[in-house]
């Protein structure tokens, strides 16, 4: 099974199951079609992670994720009045792209089929077009008139596109042609090596395109609802997850979803779970200690189920200070129609995979590598300006990261859930509802992901700046039961009620459900309807 935000995606990922292919070469395929269909998401020019159970064995982590160049200089940005990393228009918020390297890692230790075999769909969605999902047309608003997006309207005028329009990229097509052909030596060291090193003007050595960015790792986990939840180490923020799940777990949050303290409880567990992120997660940060006992207990405990604290950070770990001197300036409007996609795939032997890829902000930094057509990402929105903060950007340091792919086993070690979403800083949070649903309540993956969400918010603070606003309130969706909002007011939340299933606001997911029987195993997967081009599909 196959479960991806495009049924193009789900689709090319079950063809390589037919011809005999592993979960990695259904996920490879999956991915590289999200790269071409879902550029305002995701594509070559991002970074991906993901968690691997392979039958058998513990699960492993993968980490995609992409480096400064070795020409960062946050001397420059600082002179320049910069108090934050540039969100657009900056390649010093663009680390080496790690996505292909990911997908490169993922293939060469789990795949079955040959490598360019499993880039054969996207390469020929790149060149005889597709028809523009309902999203991608609602996202090319913001990149209409860049330069080097003509492509995206290469049929018609240069300006945003029309549902179903049909759209060929044949810049991106011939760079996935090169990778098939030739392997990661191709793109690092390429035409979009070449071009990214040309656009970097000093950021970049070709050394730093050279070295491997994926990276396999010992994954974390923590027990909580019966089950064994395994995420990706830092600089990922997927410990949040484990630990918004484990103190919801401890605090006695109902079986039915339904119950006002429900949500407060969720809140507040992803609340506390999560306040001083800014502080402690860095690219080497100890996440077995954020994790700790001690650190988790002292969390729940402080946990009110009759009053909220979430309308101030616990005064204990303030978020990190601006540099001395250094007052915040807003910038322009920041619009975003997406960010992120997460994919799952496991195999009829077993092999579960769950991996997100992501652009940052909706199309990235807005550059593009010369004529290729791939957008770069903005992850190194991520690193810190203060100096001396261990996540201080600087030569060749990985960003923190918001990507959090996720899995459950039970007690015996088997495979039960393979989760994900994207979200930005939200990503634990959306996680954990999903788990409680999934693992606490019983609900089906179909009723758990359509459910209502209730997530963290501060408006006005800039993307990825949740964890650093003075104050957040609640964004709750529209098809919240009526006890919710009552429920949460009544307990000092202050509440923004906006339409259902709306992935802008509270992302968008997907999830694959393992049950064994016997020598058999059932797998139930589903697609968030907040992506109506998403799809679920089983051989």
């Amino acid at each position: 099974m196959v479960s991806a935000a495009d049924q193009l995606a789900s689709s090319a990922g079950v063809s390589m199951l037919d011809r005999g292919g592993t979960a990695a070469d259904a996920m490879v395929a999956a991915a590289s079609v999200m790269a071409v269909v879902g550029p305002h998401l995701c594509g070559l020019g991002g970074d991906a992670l993901a968690m691997v159970k392979a039958p058998g064995a513990p699960p492993q982590a993968l980490l995609a994720v992409g480096r400064a160049g070795s020409g960062a200089d946050p001397a420059r940005l600082r002179g320049a009045g910069q108090v934050d990393m540039p969100l657009r228009g900056d390649v010093a918020s663009v680390p080496v792209p790690g996505a292909v390297d990911g997908w490169l890692a993922l293939h060469e230790r789990y795949g079955r089929l040959s490598w360019d075999v499993v880039l054969e769909q996207a390469i020929a969605l790149a060149e005889e077009g597709f028809a523009a999902s309902l999203l991608l047309a609602f996202a090319s608003h913001l990149v209409a008139g860049t330069p080097g997006a003509a492509a995206l309207c290469s049929d018609g005028p240069v300006g945003p596109l029309e549902p179903g329009q049909r759209v060929r990229l044949p810049g991106v097509a011939r760079t996935l042609r090169n990778l098939a052909s030739g392997g990661r030596d191709a793109f690092y060291g390429g035409e979009f090596g070449v071009a990214l090193l040309e656009l970097g003007q000093g950021e970049y050595t070709s050394d730093d395109l050279a070295r491997r960015l994926a990276q396999w790792a010992e994954p974390l986990v923590l027990r909580a609802f019966g089950h064994d939840l395994w995420t990706v180490p830092p600089p990922s923020q997927g410990y949040l997850t484990l630990a918004g799940a484990w103190i919801a777990d401890q605090v006695k949050v109902p079986v039915d979803p339904s119950d006002p303290l429900w949500p407060h409880l969720i809140a507040e567990a992803g609340r506390v779970a999560s306040f001083d992120r800014p502080a402690v997660l860095f690219d080497g940060a100890d996440g077995a200690g954020l994790l700790s006992p001690e650190r988790l207990e002292a969390r729940a405990q402080s946990i009110d189920p009759e009053r909220s604290a979430s309308s101030s950070p616990t005064p204990s770990s303030p978020p990190p200070s601006r540099p001395q001197g250094a007052t915040a300036r807003p910038g322009p409007p920041v619009l975003s129609d997406g960010d992120t996609t997460h994919l799952c795939a496991v195999d009829a032997e077993g092999l579960g995979i769950s991996l997100t890829q992501s652009n940052a902000l909706d199309f990235g930094s807005h550059l593009i590598a010369g004529e290729t057509g791939v957008f770069l990402h903005n992850r190194g929105v991520g690193f810190s300006l203060e100096p001396g903060h261990p996540a201080e950007y600087g030569p060749r340091r990985r960003p923190t990261h918001t990507l959090s792919p996720a899995l459950a086993t039970r007690p015996d070690g088997s495979l039960a859930q393979i989760i994900g979403t994207m979200g930005g800083d939200v990503q634990p949070q959306i996680i954990v509802q999903l788990l409680v649903r999934l693992l606490h309540a019983g609900e089906d993956p179909a009723t758990a992901i359509s459910a209502p969400r209730v997530v963290h918010e501060a408006p006005g603070a800039p993307p990825f700046r949740l964890w650093q606003a003075a104050s957040q309130s609640l964004l709750m969706e529209a098809n919240a039961p009526g006890s919710w909002r009552e429920g949460l007011e009544s307990r000092g939340h202050q509440v923004r009620v906006v339409g259902a299933l709306n992935p802008v606001d509270v992302g968008c997911s997907q999830i694959i459900s393992v049950e064994a029987t016997g020598d058999h195993c059932t797998f139930t997967g589903a697609s968030d309807p907040r992506s109506p081009d998403g799809e679920a599909l089983g051989r």
